[in-house]
């Protein structure tokens, strides 16, 4: 049996050889800094991703993490913590992040394979679109608090408001 990418449905012992195949299948530009590090380039609608995947043998889990391509001025810093703050109330699945040395904003998460437990191509296609998807839906209430000068929680609400009618 097959996935949605026509990959196999099988379990795999380094997740990240089933990430590169799905990348490869997407067509993304990516770097495989080794066995268990790999970098991926993808264009959102707002904004480009930056996607990093970690394998850790030793823990059995894969660290991922979707980096918006914009960078936290110190002075936003304290703002940006309470948006995400709001924000991570709302997730179901991850949270968002900051890496304060670098000023990076990221959606952030871990699969745990104790046991011997392996990835499915499916597991791993539903854990990007699952991250691509929440920093698209979070972005604009991140440029209204980084470029609007909207306090966290008016610029969340703002971003949030669902459009009712048709154009």
């Amino acid at each position: 049996m097959t996935g949605m990418l026509g990959l196999p449905d099988q379990l795999c012992d380094n997740p990240l050889d089933l990430v590169e195949q799905i990348v490869a299948a997407n067509e993304w530009p990516f770097d495989r800094y080794s066995e268990d590090e790999m970098n991926v380039g993808v264009e959102g609608a707002w904004t480009r991703y930056h996607l990093w995947f970690a394998w850790r043998k030793d823990y059995e889990a894969l660290q991922f993490s979707c980096a918006y391509d914009l960078k936290v001025a110190d002075n936003k810093l304290d703002k940006i913590y309470c948006l995400l703050a709001l924000i991570n109330e709302k997730m179901w699945l991850g949270h968002f992040d900051v890496w304060a040395q670098e000023g990076l904003l990221m959606f952030r998460h871990a699969l745990l394979y104790r046991g011997g437990a392996g990835s499915t191509p499916d597991q791993l296609e539903d854990l990007v679109e699952i991250a691509l998807k929440e920093c698209e839906r979070f972005y604009p209430a991140v440029q209204f608090v980084l470029w609007g000068g909207k306090a966290p929680s008016e610029a969340l609400a703002a971003a949030m408001l669902e459009p009712e009618g048709e154009a």
